[in-house]
């Protein structure tokens, strides 16, 4: 029976206590043709499922496996599980730029519920919990019946992972927690709200990394558009305008905000990370 009295369809609910178990219960309602979904948090599925838009025959619910609730440095790595919610994140020192990030994203209440996971894997374009780590390189350990595997973050950046794939937990590299770093979020009527555009940026060797969330129908870095931007030679309104000519894709338009104001956005906001951040940046 269905956990929420709302959902207008049934389904089978699963906590298992280990990987293993997890990956059991999913190929065995697959073989049974059944629709399948991994559950951290619930607060999109509970929402989509509501307003049918979203459906599961099978629910795993992975909040209960050790590894996917790891928040420890392990060998010089800090490894994120990613049932983790994102106010254990914001609350934490550990990682000081991806605890403003999560910050942003939703009020309070919601925060105490989506997990790390569920944002990184979300239905929505923004998906704001990814930028840290797409500027850090970030590594994530993810599970299937073909067994364990450590791949780069960028993997997911576009698409989020196949369903079949059970994301276990993050890692990022120790001596990058502390680099200086810049987060700017901007929506279009209040603090909290889907961001029209989102920035993220980090001071690594001796360069800025942008990260950006609101723009395309993904979140993503480029690292063409970070030589335009630390190129000093050249005055930043020059580069501000270079720059946009290199996104992925065109810049949405929807019912936040037309394409015109987003890059207008996407601009000051670029302005104030550089001008934040160059002072980091050793002179030649």
């Amino acid at each position: 029976m269905g956990a929420e009295a709302m959902i207008a369809f049934d389904f089978e609910y699963y906590a298992p206590l280990s990987i293993e178990e997890s990956i059991t219960i999913y190929h065995k309602a697959q073989k049974q043709k059944k629709k399948v979904m991994y559950y951290g948090g619930g607060t999109e599925f509970i929402t989509f499922a509501k307003s049918n838009k979203m459906v599961a025959d099978v629910v795993i619910d992975v909040k209960k496996i050790p590894e996917c609730t790891v928040f420890e440095l392990v060998e010089g790595e800090l490894h994120i599980g990613a049932a983790l919610t994102l106010t254990e994140l914001a609350e934490s020192n550990l990682f000081p730029l991806l605890a403003k990030t999560v910050k942003g994203i939703a009020d309070h209440t919601s925060r105490n519920k989506i997990t790390i996971g569920g944002n990184l894997n979300s239905q929505l374009i923004y998906r704001e919990g990814i930028l840290p780590f797409l500027l850090l390189d970030a590594k994530m350990l993810v599970a299937s019946s073909e067994g364990k595997e450590v791949l780069p973050v960028q993997h997911i950046a576009e698409k989020g992972l196949p369903n079949d794939q059970l994301l276990v937990h993050l890692q990022v590299q120790q001596t990058d927690l502390q680099s200086p770093f810049k987060v700017i979020k901007r929506t279009r009527f209040s603090k909290v709200g889907y961001p029209v555009v989102t920035v993220a940026a980090i001071v690594k060797n001796q360069v800025i990394r942008f990260a950006i969330s609101g723009v395309c129908s993904y979140p993503f870095r480029s690292t063409a558009m970070e030589d335009v931007l630390n190129d000093r030679d050249k005055a930043i309104e020059d580069r501000l305008v270079a720059v946009c000519k290199l996104l992925p894709e065109p810049i949405v338009h929807d019912l936040h905000a037309s394409s015109a104001y987003r890059e207008f956005v996407l601009k000051n906001i670029l302005k104030d990370v550089i001008e934040s951040l160059e002072g980091h940046i050793k002179n030649d």
